[in-house]
Parts: C-alpha cells; structure tokens; sequence
C-alpha cells in the first residue's frame, strides 16, 4: 500500500480574486519524483504556494503531510513548513552569515536545541549535497550551484516528507543544473518525495520521471513516450 503525502481532489486555486487552476486532482505518493511543468504564467507557483500555506484553498480538498490545507489556520503553518522542505529559484540564504550559520539559524527557529545535535544535522546535510567543507564560507563566496547546494540541504534539515522545489535550476546554467539535478536525484533515492517545479525540458529528458503540466487552468498527468 503506497502511502499518499499529497492529494488535491477537485481544488481550486486562486491567486488573490482570479481563478488560476480550476478542478485539480493530483496525488503524489511517498517515494515519488514529480515533475510540475507548464509556460510561465500557467499556475505553477501558485499550485506551489498553496501548498505550502502562502495561497489558502478555498475549494476542493487539499490533504498535504497530514495537513488539511482547507482548514489550515495561519498558526499551523510553521508546522507544515517543518514537514516540508521548500527549495526557490533564488536560494534565499541570508548574505551576512556563513553556509553554517545559516544551518544553524533554521534549526533554532524550529526548536532544536541541543548543540551537538545541530551541529551533527549541519555536517550530515551538507554531507548529503556534497559541501561538507564549505560550512564556514558566505553564500557570496560560493557559485550559483552551491549556494543551491545549500538551499537543498536547508530543506533536508528537518527530514521533511515532501520536498517542493519552485524552479531549483531556473538561475543556473545547463552543467550547473545537471549537477543540482544529481543531488536531487540522489536525495530521492534515499526515500525523500520531491515534487520539482521547472521549465527546463532538457532534465525532463535526461530525468525522466512522473509529469504534471500546468495548461489552460487545468493540471493533467503527462504521459510519456518511451522513445
């Protein structure tokens, strides 16, 4: 029995007043690697902000981690986040600390507090994406690959059951993305579920791998050919 960690069933979502995706039904099981494709403008944020409690679902049903995104209450939501991890297109580290203070900073707003055991989580995910010797450098000493390097390891920080990554490689050139894709890849081998927002069709190709596309308010599994 595979384990659901996202079902929407004929959810509606909308940016402020305007429909943007209209009878969404979308299931992502535990263990999964899906892909969020569709042109810019088509919903692909907003289906990614309501599932992280930016955009509130006001119709429909909307189950992600054990959380009913209908009923979420504004209180809830760092709690959600914990179960997450949510990677953007810009890696949003804070610029006047180090890769390790960064680490650090996300494990105390979300209530660790044992010393040792934060600093063994830093070394352990920043082990995971390959930058485990870079904890003491700033992000403006790091390329654009690493520092979403250290973008994914802050979302693995609280072994979240799903990974929402909005764009990843957006900013980064083809070499670099195939790399971040690698790391990617690899954390989901490992047993994390990812769903991978990205208009970059050329990993599509490399990664093949399930596919949502965003189109004309609708969201629909794309089904593949194998060439």
């Amino acid at each position: 029995m595979s384990e659901t960690i996202l079902q929407l069933k004929d959810a509606s979502i909308y940016q402020g007043e305007s429909l943007v995706l209209s009878n969404v039904n979308v299931e992502i099981n535990k263990g999964e690697f899906v892909y969020l494709i569709g042109k810019t403008g088509t919903g692909k944020s907003s289906f990614m902000k309501t599932l992280y409690g930016d955009l509130p679902l006001t119709e429909g049903e909307g189950f992600i981690v054990d959380y009913n995104l209908k009923t979420l209450k504004e209180k809830d939501i760092p709690f959600l986040r914990r179960k997450l991890g949510v990677v953007f297109q810009d890696s949003k580290l804070l610029i006047d600390r180090t890769v390790n203070e960064n680490l650090l900073f996300v494990l105390k707003a979300t209530g660790w507090k044992d010393k040792e055991k934060m600093n063994a989580r830093i070394e352990e995910v920043l082990t995971k994406v390959g930058m485990k010797t870079k904890g003491f450098k700033f992000p403006h000493e790091l390329s654009g690959g690493e520092q979403q390097r250290i973008a994914i390891a802050r979302a693995l920080l609280n072994n979240p059951e799903l990974i929402l990554a909005d764009e990843p490689t957006g900013n980064l050139d083809p070499q670099t993305s195939v790399e971040v894709m690698e790391v990617l890849q690899d954390i989901n081998k490992n047993g994390n579920t990812i769903l991978m927002a990205t208009h970059d069709y050329a990993l599509l190709l490399k990664y093949p791998s399930k596919t949502l596309k965003c189109d004309e308010n609708q969201v629909y599994e794309v089904v593949q050919r194998k060439g």
